[in-house]
């Protein structure tokens, strides 16, 4: 594998196994920590779309990828208070949700990448981020969906409570779905700022923002 790959492969692992550690701990009602990391993976995709391309880019994703399979399978043979700290809904969602959304990032931002400078990288982690979300909660969390592993119980995710505390009735997963968008939606805003000022040092260029 190229060695301009690198950065990016360990750049994109260091983001996996952070999340997988942080999504262990709470923050408010709704966030674990690991929603404050997981999102940075669609700023090193983007990164090596922009500066290798998007095969490149699909290489540092299944990589990536790899690295949360092996979390999972670690994680789920680590006993917690409820069970396994990664049940089998829960990795097949969130192993599902990472390939998918990252590489419709890829194709969105390849899409986009003649534009304005800040189109492809905004757009296609707005996209990606939505589909992670929708297709990881699902997955992990709906009792439409209890037949992918009906031995796993998540009852609890499917408690009515109103919306982030405050809108309509909705399963519990809904608030947590959410508040997880909203989450990569500004860290999308906010990582334009990285993304600039990176593209720039790295092609050896002065940027302004």
């Amino acid at each position: 594998m190229s060695r301009s790959l690198m950065p990016g492969i360990l750049a994109m692992a260091a983001i996996v196994v952070a999340s997988n550690i942080l999504v262990q701990f709470l923050f408010g009602d709704w966030l674990t920590w690991g929603a404050f990391t997981y999102p940075f993976a669609f700023l090193v995709t983007d990164l090596m779309n922009r500066l290798h391309g998007p095969e490149r880019a699909r290489k540092v994703v299944l990589a990536g990828f790899a690295v949360g399979v092996l979390c999972s399978l670690v994680g789920s043979q680590i006993q917690g208070e409820f069970g396994p700290l990664v049940s089998l809904r829960v990795a097949i969602g969130s192993g599902t949700a990472f390939l998918v959304a990252q590489l419709i990032d890829v194709a969105v931002f390849d899409r986009l990448r003649s534009g304005a400078w800040w189109r492809a990288p905004l757009v296609s982690s707005l996209v990606g981020g939505a589909i992670d979300t929708a297709i990881f909660f699902s997955i992990a969390f709906s009792a439409s969906l209890s037949w992918i592993a009906p031995a796993v119980d998540v009852s609890w995710a499917n408690e009515a409570v109103p919306l982030l505390g405050a809108g309509p009735l909705m399963p519990l997963w809904a608030s947590l779905a959410v508040a997880d968008f909203t989450v990569k939606l500004w860290i999308s805003l906010i990582a334009l700022v990285p993304f600039r000022l990176l593209i720039g040092r790295l092609r050896g260029a002065r940027i302004e923002i």
